[in-house]
This record gives C-alpha cells, sequence and structure tokens, in this order.
C-alpha cells in the first residue's frame, strides 16, 4: 500500500509508489558454485558522500557470506536498508552487472518505460524521502527497514523526458562537485610534495647535511621544539557545559582536527574566569591534540583570528613559539608533515578504553627544522599562497554543493521546472560532463 503525498504536484505529474515502476530483481546463492569467483558489494562499498560504488570485493562462492545473495545489474539502484539514514545510496555501473550486492540492499530495478533509474537515484537522495525512512526504522540498536517499506513507498512522476532532464541538470552539478574535488585533492597533494622538498631541499639548492629528521638543507639547524618556546607549553582547561550567557566560549578538539577556528567548534562552559585567565587564545598560537584516536593525535592548528575569542580545552596543548627563531606558519607546517605525524603516532602511549595520549615533553622533544630567516620569509608565502588556492577550490566546491541540495529539493518537488533553469556558459558547471551519460 502507497503512503500518501506531502505535497502537490503538476498536472502534468501523477502519483506512483516505487514498487510501481521498478521489476522483481532475482536473488541467487554463489555458494552453490564453490569455485566460481564473483564481485561482492557490501553495505560499506557504498560512498554515503559520493552516493556511487567506491569499491567491490572478489569472493570465492565457497567464502561467499550469508547475506550476498541480489543479483545485480547495470542501472540498478542500490538503496540500503541497515541503517537508512546513512544514505548509502548508488547506481549500479557496467562493470558490476551480473555481480552480487548484500540482503543489506533494496535493489530497484527501473521499469525504463515508467521511470528513468537516474531520475530514481536522485529521488532517494532527497531529505524528504530520507525523512520517511528515519520514521519507519526498527530496532534501536541496528536500525533497518523493510525491501517493502522502500517500495510502498510514494514517488512523484514526471513524463519521461521531464525525468530524464532532471536527472541531467543534477547529474551534471554532481560532476562538477567531483572534478572540484579532485582539484582540491591535486592541489593538497602538490602542496605536501611541495612542503617535503622544501625541507629537505631548501630554496637555494644548497647542499644537504644528514640529521635525525633526515636530510635538510645546510644552512639549517635542527632543534627541539622546547628551545624554541617563548614561554612553556600549556594543557587548556575543561570544565561543564553551560547556557549561561555569562559562560566561557571554549574550543573543542573538532577545531584543530578541522583546522576551523569557527563558533560552531567551540562550546560555552562554566570554567572559573581568575583559573583561566592566562588560556586566552592569541594570535600565533598553536595547538597540539594531547589525546585523540590514533589517526589524530598530535594534529596540530595555527589560530590567527582574534585575540581571547575563546580559550582551549584541557585535550589541547599550546604552543607559543618564539617568533625571532621561527615563525609560526613555518612550524605548524612542519607539525603536519609526514615525520612529525610519524613520531606523536609512535610515541602515543594508550590504555585500556582511553584515547592514545602524548604528554608536554614527548612535544618538547619534537625535532624542528629552522630555517634562515629570508628563507623562512619566502617558506611561509609559498605556503599562503597554496592555502589560499585551496581554501577558494574548497569555497567553490561548498558553492556547488548547495546548489545541488537546492536544485534536488526545488526539482523533485516542482518548485522549479526544468525549462526555467539557466546555468551561465562558461561556468564550471556547464562545462562538466554529466555523471551518467544518456
Amino acid at each position: 500500500m502507497m503512503d500518501g503525498n506531502p505535497y502537490a504536484l503538476p498536472e502534468s505529474w501523477s502519483d506512483s509508489s516505487i514498487g510501481d515502476v521498478v521489476l522483481k530483481a532475482k536473488q541467487r546463492d554463489p555458494r552453490k558454485i564453490q569455485d566460481d569467483k564473483f564481485l561482492y558489494v557490501d553495505v560499506s562499498s557504498v560512498s554515503n558522500q559520493l552516493f556511487r560504488i567506491t569499491g567491490a570485493t572478489q569472493t570465492l562462492g565457497s567464502e561467499a557470506p550469508s547475506r550476498a545473495r541480489k543479483e545485480i545489474q547495470t542501472n540498478d539502484v542500490l538503496f540500503a536498508t541497515v541503517r537508512p539514514t546513512l544514505k548509502r545510496i548508488a547506481v549500479v555501473p557496467d562493470w558490476l552487472n551480473g555481480q552480487i550486492a548484500s540482503t543489506g540492499y533494496c535493489v530497484l530495478r527501473s521499469d525504463i518505460v515508467k521511470v528513468d533509474p537516474r531520475y530514481l537515484y536522485y529521488y532517494l537522495i532527497t531529505d524528504g524521502f530520507n525523512a520517511r525512512m528515519a520514521g519507519l526504522e526498527r530496532g534501536a540498536n541496528y536500525p533497518a527497514v523493510r525491501d517493502s517499506d522502500v517500495k510502498n513507498s510514494w514517488l512523484p512522476l514526471p513524463p519521461l523526458p521531464e525525468q530524464k532532464k532532471i536527472a541531467h541538470i543534477l547529474s551534471t552539478v554532481q560532476r562538477a562537485i567531483e572534478a572540484q574535488e579532485r582539484i582540491i585533492q591535486t592541489t593538497t597533494e602538490l602542496k605536501k610534495a611541495l612542503m617535503q622538498k622544501l625541507f629537505t631541499e631548501g630554496l637555494r639548492n644548497e647542499r644537504q647535511k644528514q640529521t635525525e629528521i633526515g636530510p635538510v638543507p645546510e644552512s639549517c639547524e635542527v632543534v627541539e621544539l622546547g628551545i624554541l618556546l617563548r614561554e612553556p607549553l600549556r594543557n587548556g582547561h575543561s570544565a561543564k557545559a553551560t547556557t549561561d550567557k555569562n559562560g566561557i566560549r571554549t574550543l573543542t578538539l573538532t577545531a584543530v582536527t578541522q583546522r576551523d577556528f569557527c563558533i560552531e567548534n567551540t562550546k560555552v562552559t562554566c570554567a572559573d574566569p581568575k583559573r583561566v585567565k592566562n588560556m586566552w587564545l592569541k594570535p600565533g598560537d598553536i595547538f597540539v591534540e594531547r589525546a585523540n584516536t590514533a589517526d589524530y593525535v598530535g594534529l596540530a592548528a595555527l589560530y590567527e583570528g582574534e585575540e581571547n575569542f575563546a580559550i582551549f580545552s584541557d585535550l589541547l596543548v599550546r604552543v607559543r613559539v618564539d617568533e625571532s627563531r621561527l615563525a609560526p606558519k613555518v612550524l605548524i607546517e612542519w607539525l603536519l608533515a609526514e615525520p612529525c605525524r610519524r613520531y606523536y603516532k609512535k610515541n602515543a602511549r594508550s590504555t585500556a578504553g582511553n584515547f592514545p595520549k602524548i604528554d608536554q615533553g614527548t612535544i618538547e622533544k619534537t625535532l624542528i627544522p629552522v630555517p634562515q630567516p629570508e628563507e623562512q620569509e619566502e617558506l611561509e608565502r609559498i605556503f599562503r599562497t597554496l592555502d589560499t588556492k585551496i581554501a577558494q577550490q574548497t569555497q567553490k566546491w561548498a558553492s556547488h554543493q548547495d546548489l545541488f541540495r537546492t536544485l534536488l529539493h526545488e526539482l523533485m518537488t516542482a518548485k522549479i521546472r526544468v525549462d526555467d533553469i539557466d546555468i551561465p556558459k562558461g561556468s564550471s558547471i556547464m562545462l562538466a560532463e554529466p555523471l551518467f551519460q544518456d
């Protein structure tokens, strides 16, 4: 039985259910042919950021998991019924035609005379459909919906040509987002490689010398971080959160992990003003995560915002470097470089049930390459130029994401129609190829 429709449709559109526009997909047990090899798509194979299958595991029939049952074909739409609000949704590509997916998916095989598979795929991504699935979840520890819940769900159905146009527009924006992600990744990798080259070879093609951290330019001094401090390292303070307007704003770990010192990455606490009077942020402060997961412990970030914006939590260590010896920007880039990341991971200690931790002694003993002052200025300029490029590309990516979400909602609810959309010629979106080809 189809559930009700939440909004009115244009006269040319019709009410349907997903089950009315899909064909029955087959199941098969790959364990019956034990030496047969197949590609297995489990629930973790689908990215809920990219909304596509990012990998599949080659599996022997004799080793097939019990959930490997659903045969898939090109253009099938997969919807994960296990924890459905995570939005693991994808279209099956050509290279997975005839392979096997987990029973954790509802496999939707479009009746192409009724529905375009790409249109159905985009509808499943909408917040409205997601909210419907959230309301139907069963089970507290392992929330899930049934295939029948998905198929009984209401589907707004434009004429087939309009479905294809909607899918084409959304596909083009989605492709532009992916192109932007590749640009960001390439620029980030370029910066990482350039940092390694600059710290090991310098800017002047001078001779190198071997040190405990590997080769560095001959003019570069390698010292422990403790020697470069203008004041001792300091742990922050964590107090209970409060709604009191007179509370004290406190940085969270997320601010350092994301290197984003925004208000959203703080919380207001009932810290004692006298106790924390020397913990207020100043431009040039560097914060190191003294406790976190193995991947994040030792991560660092440079604060360059307003003075006294917030204090910092107990899980962070503040580093104030003597800027006459080393520029904070040069220091932070080294702290984020691979040699430092390895050092902190290696020296992190953990006990059962607790995050790995590093102490102030470990941070003080961090070996730091100190270039000549004039080289530091040039290094800082290079690093900031690359940071600006990455920030610009990230902003462009965020704008594309916002556009995709807006178009997805407006097109699926018929608030705008395909003929109303005008993407400027020459824009990165117009230049992008659609994600799916007609």
